[in-house]
């Protein structure tokens, strides 16, 4: 019964959506920190990478990995903006990612492959095809028609995988992206929904049991978690709370997170706080970088994640 009634939730989240993103789950318990994986080759032309991200089964009282993906784009010019975490009012919430003409606020989360925080740089619509930046995207054999280079400015990267609360990211929506949100969109498609639901029921995906290791990090296509070229997680980085060394982030306890005394403050969402003790971190190339506290600056996606700014599209962002 609560398979079914799980399958029937995430059917409904596949149908489309107006208005801005909605929550889906609020709960006590900051999720793990992102693994870091290789993203699979691209399938072909007209798909759009949709990072992995951890999903909360509030049954279970656990987290589960949901792997980065390729995914057809439901139509042209749609560009995904992907899910967050955000602490507020005493617990962590889910605001669900969702299709559009622009990328919206995704929390400052460092997905990687062109998420870099704020807008994406993995690729623009151009005529009604997809352009992809080959700097930050893995173009496999070379099927792919439209290809251009731009790099961007590499620099360590956090795996911080929610914004605010003790330890968080400290970026807030800019006023574009704030309209962005209000703006008409598509909830997830019905293969993200099966490929979410396919993740729930996959035990070795849980952060229970892959201790923030997932066995399928990322896969070629919605589903296809026994193709030959899924990736798995290479290291993961734990997130500091003041905690002892070794107890890793599904193992916390709620009242370590629901103490939080403030949420985050506009006048420091363009700055890591004072108390960072990462040396000399250099500056992300945005203007909007976002900060997070305690992160371990040593550990970054994988190489084809980071690059440069691309040129200028018709759909490019106006916030950045």
């Amino acid at each position: 019964m609560k398979a079914v009634l799980y399958g029937m939730t995430f059917a409904a989240l596949a149908v489309s959506a107006s208005s801005h993103a909605q929550i889906s789950v609020s709960i006590g318990i900051a999720p793990p920190a992102l693994p870091i994986y290789a993203q699979p080759p691209i399938p072909g032309d007209g798909y759009i990478w949709t990072p992995g991200y951890w999903s909360w089964d509030g049954a279970d009282n656990d987290y589960y990995w949901v792997p980065g993906t390729w995914v057809s784009a439901p139509f042209v010019g749609a560009l995904w903006t992907p899910g967050y975490w955000g602490w507020g009012d005493g617990s962590y919430a889910w605001h669900r990612g969702y299709w559009g003409s622009h990328i919206g606020y995704y929390g400052g989360i460092n997905y990687g492959f062109g998420y870099g925080g704020v807008g994406y740089q993995g690729g623009y619509w151009n005529n009604g095809a997809f352009s992809y930046n080959r700097s930050v995207n893995n173009v496999g054999s070379g099927r792919i028609a439209h290809l251009y280079s731009a790099r961007i400015d590499s620099t360590p990267g956090n795996r911080v995988s929610y914004n605010g609360g003790r330890g968080g990211v400290r970026l807030q929506p800019s006023r574009a992206e704030q309209s962005i949100a209000n703006m008409p969109h598509n909830g997830p498609t019905a293969p993200q929904a099966q490929h979410e639901l396919a993740s729930h029921g996959n035990s070795v995906q849980r952060a229970s049991v892959n201790h923030g290791m997932p066995k399928v990090a990322a896969t070629p296509e919605p589903g296809a978690f026994n193709a030959p070229n899924v990736s798995g997680a290479r290291q993961a980085q734990v997130q500091r709370f003041n905690r002892p060394q070794g107890v890793t982030p599904q193992h916390m306890q709620a009242q370590q997170h629901t103490r939080e005394p403030q949420r985050m403050q506009a006048p420091q969402h363009m700055q890591a706080p004072q108390r960072m003790q990462a040396p000399q971190q250099p500056q992300a190339s945005f203007n909007r970088q976002p900060a997070a506290q305690q992160a371990a600056p040593q550990q970054h996606a994988a190489p084809a994640s980071h690059g440069a700014e691309r040129p200028a599209g018709p759909h490019q962002d106006g916030h950045r």
